[in-house]
């Protein structure tokens, strides 16, 4: 069922991505209730401005202002397609309206850019420095977001590469923060993308703004891959919520038969993938690169391992509703005999989701933090 946004733009029915039967999480939170009432109030945008949304997360920014036709910017595939769905929702037409990915840039400066707060400080000093350019001294900027999500680091940020800031004050647990663009504040040097060597190998890592772990290898990656060999008779392997790649990057190392598919919603994940597969064969070997929403675009039956570090959060709301889809899905990808392998804290309890799915489930290692489970198609 759909959630009902009311504000003075309107009333809208929203709904988020993944959808679930019983969905306990909104398709909007009070910051863009908070945003849109204080644009009404403020009589923003004017008509004829031109209005930038960044990190809309299901589309309500971008419906509620669907009449001035604006650019809506993000890294999430899921994000992109809820806004499409949600205007299909409310009849609206998305006509005039341009939905951009996190590397694209914009092709005209903005009256008014509205941004919700990422989880990821570096996406937000990424865009901030991006987007700089396409600001004027009259630009209006606007950032919100729930007050638990907003850390000093975000007012240091929009200080030093937009401007002077303030604060409206707090509301429903949310906040907005207003900045003026300074044209005489140098813009640094974007510092995005990272790159690392990759511990005991000559591989060079490239890691985009929004990808976990940007400068170094973490432990469950690396767990995961001391863990990963040779599939004898796998054609196809998939890199399930691949990041920045390092897992299916191993696995074709070791399996030099296989073709490796990684697939992420974030378009810098597979970006930064794609990156670093070329860096470290060239043009030796094939790959397949796909921003989606987990194994929607693969037909059942074609995939003999999937290797999957299951996100246990979407934005800032924590839960397993992406690592149960993957594993459904999994489980009609996967061709009889083959295998998916998992990684994920101990205490998320995967192993019952597994084995109520595949009817088994086996500990394939575990440390004091981590375990790795297989389960197979028999």
């Amino acid at each position: 069922m759909a959630d009902v946004l009311s504000v003075p733009q309107g009333r809208f029915n929203l709904r988020r991505l993944p959808l679930r039967r019983r969905e306990l999480l909104r398709a909007y939170d009070a910051s863009d209730e908070y945003l849109l009432n204080y644009l009404s109030e403020a009589q923003l945008p004017s008509i004829g401005a031109r209005v930038l949304i960044v990190n809309d997360s299901f589309g309500a920014l971008t419906v509620a202002l669907h009449g001035f036709k604006p650019s809506a910017l993000s890294d999430s595939y899921l994000s992109q397609q809820a806004t499409l769905m949600n205007f299909s929702e409310n009849a609206l037409s998305i006509d005039g309206v341009r939905l951009m990915t996190s590397l694209e840039l914009p092709v005209q400066k903005y009256d008014l850019i509205v941004i919700k707060a990422p989880k990821t400080l570096a996406l937000l000093e990424y865009q901030l420095i991006s987007l700089r350019p396409f600001m004027t001294s009259a630009t209006r900027i606007i950032t919100a977001g729930m007050v638990k999500n907003l850390s000093a680091n975000v007012w240091r940020l929009l200080e030093t590469i937009v401007g002077t800031t303030s604060t409206a004050q707090a509301w429903k647990k949310s906040r907005l923060i207003f900045s003026e663009p300074d044209d005489n504040i140098s813009l640094p040097v974007n510092p995005y993308p990272l790159s690392y060597r990759l511990e005991g190998t000559n591989y060079t890592i490239v890691n985009h703004a929004n990808v976990f772990s940007r400068d170094s290898l973490d432990i469950g990656t690396r767990f995961f891959i001391e863990h990963i060999g040779c599939f004898p008779n796998a054609e196809t392997i998939i890199d399930l919520g691949c990041g920045n790649g390092i897992v299916g990057l191993l696995a074709a190392e070791r399996n030099p038969n296989a073709v490796v598919h990684f697939v992420d919603e974030s378009f810098m994940a597979i970006a930064s993938a794609r990156e670093n597969f070329k860096l470290a064969f060239g043009e030796s070997r094939l790959a397949n690169f796909s921003v989606g929403d987990c194994l929607s675009d693969f037909t059942a039956e074609s995939a003999d391992v999937i290797l999957c570090n299951p996100p246990f959060h979407q934005q800032n709301a924590v839960g397993d509703m992406i690592a149960a889809k993957m594993f459904r899905q999994a489980r009609e990808v996967i061709k009889r005999g083959g295998k998916l392998l998992v990684i994920g804290n101990r205490h998320l309890g995967y192993h019952l989701e597994l084995k109520k799915l595949f009817g088994n489930v086996s500990v394939i290692a575990a440390n004091r933090k981590f375990v790795i489970l297989q389960s197979m198609v028999e």
